[in-house]
């Protein structure tokens, strides 16, 4: 009896050693954006996207070091600010995720690369533009999206030559990303000789422009840009309309959303005009297929970002499958040889970690839709 008892406790270790081996490895990847609060449907967006990349993965399954691997995302909601943003890098490096898609915005992505940089884990923004974040010349910090210089070039030329605008004035948020976004403006402006009639700031909670416009509509300007979100760029647009000022409305990838159209109301029309950094979806490579299989997933259409986040994620995944690892410390170098074609384009990042062949699009607003201007 006893040695029946042996023989069936041993083969019950076998089978638990065997289910063991068997069992698929978990590796956690951080998410931190925007869940709650007025940019939470861009936070939402991204989230999603990095979600199908990782549900992609799975399906197509991943073998690490000799062992299955199935990637679980980890949200976390930075609300958009900085201070929260520092707290949530932390909370993800504590729980151990091996790598984070974010932060949404600029102002959170600076003060949380920090962390991540600290900790050595890898962290690849889909939508922060803000130059200064690769600036920092960390080498965990990357990004899958052209950054503000390059739209501010790209708007300052757009305004000048396109639209013979003459008077441009600038509001910005104050925030990381919205006040890079119009420095850059401006700096572009002033290399085509056009110095702003008007600069002006607010920050990203306020709802009331009215003594902003009220100072800007004496310069009589013929173009005002404004540097920030949909959630504050829509009412300002209102407010332009109801103090009677005609002119033209410039935005960066902030305001280039189906919210801001939503927000904005029967005030938004064609004379409505903003740039987003990287190339419209219809003209991505993958574009057409993700937004079918991101609307079949989650019931809601793209936003903005998620094709950039879902490319966020497989970028950390491919340079996971260069190292055969997830530790952060034996794949962090493979992100530099990582090539290859993203939903956007080839994602490939130059030695400051952005992405070597961002492109910026630039939309008008006709009929309840962004269209593209080639």
């Amino acid at each position: 009896m006893k040695q029946r008892a042996l023989i069936v406790a041993l083969a019950g270790l076998t089978m638990t050693a065997s289910t063991a081996a068997m069992a698929d490895v978990v590796v956690k990847l951080g998410f931190a954006g925007p869940l709650t609060g007025p940019a939470s449907h861009l936070g939402k967006d991204e989230q999603y996207g990095a979600q199908l990349a990782l549900d992609d993965a799975n399906a197509k399954g991943v073998v690490l070091g000799g062992q299955k691997v199935r990637f679980e995302l980890m949200p976390e909601d930075d609300q958009a600010d900085p201070r929260t943003a520092t707290t949530v890098a932390q909370r993800l490096v504590d729980a151990g995720v091996k790598g984070v898609v974010g932060h949404v915005t600029s102002g959170a992505a600076i003060p949380a690369s920090r962390i991540y940089e600290q900790a050595g884990v890898p962290s690849i923004t889909p939508s922060a533009t803000s130059p200064k974040l690769t600036q920092q010349k960390f080498k965990t910090t990357y990004r899958v999206i052209a950054n503000d210089m390059q739209q501010g070039a790209a708007m300052a030329r757009f305004a000048t030559e396109a639209l013979k605008a003459k008077r441009i004035a600038v509001i910005d948020d104050r925030t990381a990303y919205g006040q890079g976004l119009a420095d850059a403006l401006v700096d572009n402006l002033k290399r085509l000789g056009v110095t702003p009639v008007g600069r002006e700031f607010t920050n990203d909670k306020a709802t009331d422009f009215s003594a902003i416009l009220t100072r800007l509509k004496a310069a009589k300007p013929d173009a005002i840009f404004y540097g920030g979100m949909d959630a504050q760029g829509a009412p300002l647009l209102r407010q332009m309309k109801q103090l009677g000022i005609d002119a033209k409305y410039l935005g960066g990838d902030g305001v280039c959303t189906t919210e801001m159209i939503k927000l904005a109301g029967p005030a938004i029309n064609a004379d409505v005009f903003c740039t987003q950094a990287g190339i419209p979806m219809d003209k991505m490579p993958a574009g057409k297929s993700f937004n079918e299989r991101f609307l079949k997933r989650f019931s809601t259409p793209v936003q903005l970002y998620a094709p950039y986040s879902y490319d966020a994620a497989s970028a950390l995944i491919e340079a996971m499958k260069l190292a055969d690892s997830a530790d952060p410390a034996r794949y962090l170098p493979l992100l530099q040889k990582v090539s290859f074609k993203g939903v956007t384009g080839t994602v490939a990042f130059d030695a400051s970690g952005d992405i070597r062949e961002g492109g910026v699009a630039l939309y008008q607003h006709q009929s309840g839709k962004w269209l593209f201007r080639p």
